[in-house]
């Protein structure tokens, strides 16, 4: 086979899944819900993308955020959308799920008229499913006579260019109407009708995956073995039957006289904690063995594995491990039951499926609130004049281009810098914003002692930024107060699925050498605390850069890396600071505020210079800084 762009299209299903939050309840006692792209395909593609292979998505959204999350959350993960269609008549598909106890999740399916079901032969073309080397088609995407004939049309170019064809049977007995609306759960119905219809898909596929159930409505006989023996009459496909913890079992030929005949892979018993979406995950898990010409044994390996993850978390394809978290959870396993519990691979998980790429950030902080309190007051002026400052200080950042050059970003607060941050939200911009109350020492957080009601309040795309000043030798009592507050606080960001910006600062007047700041780092990460960034003062010597990357290659390999904070510095310093910081790969950029806004702040509060003036000045300022580092990092 010739090299193609694609390894797998996924055609069916793109949709959004709302999970609940609240455990071991009913849907009608969901006061919450998470927000996860969702559909046996999208899902699928996801957890091929994080494992290496490069799938594509063929599906309709709505022209509408819901259809606009599903594009840009595909497009993050590295799975192709450009026959991801946008239908201007229907809206995207929803599905409400929960969690209601270790046999029960309740899901209702939003999908009346919805834009994946109207998926045409119109929207691709031969040469693109000849491209890739499998296309994913799924039973639901057979269930009416529009897509029906869309997938068929597909499976046709699909043999015709050498494609392989596999099918997800994918059966949800509401999605046929066989069962009342409110019965999204339930995974079976006998029915002639749909049996008859997917035998007559089976012939033209050469993969063919399901639960025993799905087996058995594909084979027309609730006996596994006897479904079996009737889809091998129709069809050469190897044959994949699922199994939950028993893991699967796998016919190529001949179907036995004992399904444990079959081949199989390691099973991987662990707490059910989340049926939904183990089958997607499965699917990726499969493919990237089967496509890659991998053993039987080794496909199962991975598929068990995958849905093994899948079974333990929350959400469907958020719950699809990475290829390493896979290869790491089959080399080494795991001693828990719940595999949640395992900080280890849960750790893992988040760094190793972060979804944007972000090599170099150059920030514009004016995140500060003390200090700008102080201007204000000085002259005379409120805290709406800093909300109007901040918005400023945003339109300097835009003027300067940080949203037209890649790894621009700004730190901005929302008690006084709201404004400033709806303007720049939700333009792909690099955006932290701080939760410590400022000055603080020690630490507590701004908005109150519960850190996880506050950054309930967040957008995911902000980061959280935490300022502690902190050194590894300070009192007992007072280290361990902090501490304390630096796990609550990495913990819920978690929980909010915000990543963590620490900025540590050895407080005024301590002692501190060129392991200072690599000691506190240690500390954290031996407490359980791994921030996706580190926010540092410029060592004193090339010594100091050396320890801070020993540290966290040793502890956090997938760690964003450093950025480098100003401290009111003169360019000078911070010119010398950035040709220091641009030789040491662990540092990634900087986070610079007063050494920016400074003197145009003192300026505007009072009254001396105008809004464009002051602007002008401060995006000056930005830009040049942008062009220093860049200078220094280019000549290393």
């Amino acid at each position: 086979m010739t090299e193609r762009r694609f390894d797998v299209i996924g055609m069916g299903r793109a949709g959004v899944d709302l999970y609940g939050e609240q455990i071991g309840g009913r849907l009608e006692d969901m006061a919450s819900f998470a927000k996860y792209v969702g559909g046996s395909p999208c899902n699928t593609s996801i957890g091929a993308a994080r494992l290496g292979l490069r799938p594509a998505m063929l599906a309709r959204v709505g022209d509408e955020h819901m259809g606009r999350f599903i594009r840009e959350t595909l497009d993050a993960e590295g799975v192709d959308t450009s026959h991801l269609k946008t239908d201007k008549e229907r809206l995207t598909a929803l599905v409400i799920l929960g969690i209601r106890d270790r046999e029960t999740f309740p899901l209702i399916f939003y999908r009346e008229n919805c834009a994946d079901m109207a998926i045409d032969p119109a929207d691709f073309d031969p040469a693109f499913i000849a491209d890739s080397k499998c296309l994913l088609v799924s039973g639901t995407h057979f269930s009416t006579p529009q897509v029906d004939n869309a997938s068929r049309t597909a499976m046709r170019y699909a043999r015709e260019a050498g494609t392989k064809v596999a099918l997800d049977i994918d059966y949800r007995p509401v999605l046929w109407g066989l069962t009342a609306r409110g019965l999204g759960e339930q995974r079976f119905v006998a029915s002639d009708t749909v049996s008859e219809h997917l035998q007559s898909i089976v012939p033209d596929c050469d993969l063919i995956v399901g639960t025993e159930e799905e087996i058995h409505i594909a084979g027309g006989n609730t006996d596994t073995l006897t479904a079996l023996r009737h889809l091998r009459t129709l069809t050469d496909a190897v044959l994949v039957v699922k199994r939950g913890p028993m893991g699967c079992v796998v016919f190529p030929g001949a179907i036995p006289q004992d399904i444990e005949d079959g081949i199989k892979g390691p099973g991987f018993p662990i707490e059910v904690f989340n049926v939904l979406g183990a089958g997607d995950a499965f699917m990726a898990g499969f493919l990237r063995g089967w496509l890659r010409d991998e053993a039987y044994e080794t496909c199962c390996a991975y598929a068990n594995a995958c849905g093994a993850f899948a079974v333990s978390r929350h959400g469907c394809s958020p719950a699809c491990p990475s290829w390493d978290e896979l290869s790491d959870f089959l080399e080494k396993g795991s001693p828990h039951f719940r595999l949640r519990d395992d900080a280890r691979l849960e750790q893992l998980h988040w760094a190793s499926n972060r979804a944007k790429d972000w090599p170099e950030i150059c920030a514009f902080a004016f995140d500060h609130r003390i200090q700008l309190e102080a201007i204000a007051e000085r002259h005379g002026k409120d805290e709406s004049a800093i909300n109007r400052f901040k918005l400023l200080a945003w339109k300097a950042a835009e003027n300067a281009g940080v949203l037209r050059n890649e790894g621009g970003g700004i730190l901005c607060d929302g008690r006084l810098g709201q404004d400033a941050l709806d303007a720049a939200s939700g333009k792909g911009l690099w955006i932290s914003r701080p939760i410590e109350l400022p000055g603080s020492r020690p630490l507590r957080f701004e908005g109150g002692g519960n850190v996880a009601a506050t950054l309930r309040e967040w957008p995911v795309e902000h980061c959280v930024k935490c300022l502690v000043f902190y050194h590894p030798d300070d009192p007992e009592n007072l280290r361990s107060d902090q501490e304390s507050k630096l796990q609550m606080l990495f913990e819920a960001t978690r929980k909010a699925r915000l990543e963590l910006l620490l900025e540590v600062i050895p407080p005024n007047g301590s002692d501190v050498d060129t392991k200072t700041v690599a000691r506190a780092m240690q500390r954290f990460y031996d407490i359980g605390i791994f921030p996706d960034w580190w926010k540092l003062q410029p060592p004193s010597a090339q010594e100091g850069w050396e320890n801070i990357a020993r540290v966290i290659a040793q502890n956090d390999p997938y760690c964003r890396g450093v950025l480098l904070l100003g401290l009111d510095a003169p360019e000078t310093e911070l010119e010398a600071a950035f040709a220091a910081a641009a030789k040491n790969e662990v540092c990634k950029g900087f986070a610079v505020g007063r050494s920016i806004f400074g003197v145009p702040a003192e300026a505007w509060f009072s009254g001396e210079a105008s809004d464009d003036d002051t602007m002008s000045a401060m995006s000056d300022n930005y830009a040049r800084l942008i062009k220093l580092w860049r200078k220094n990092r280019e000549t290393v």
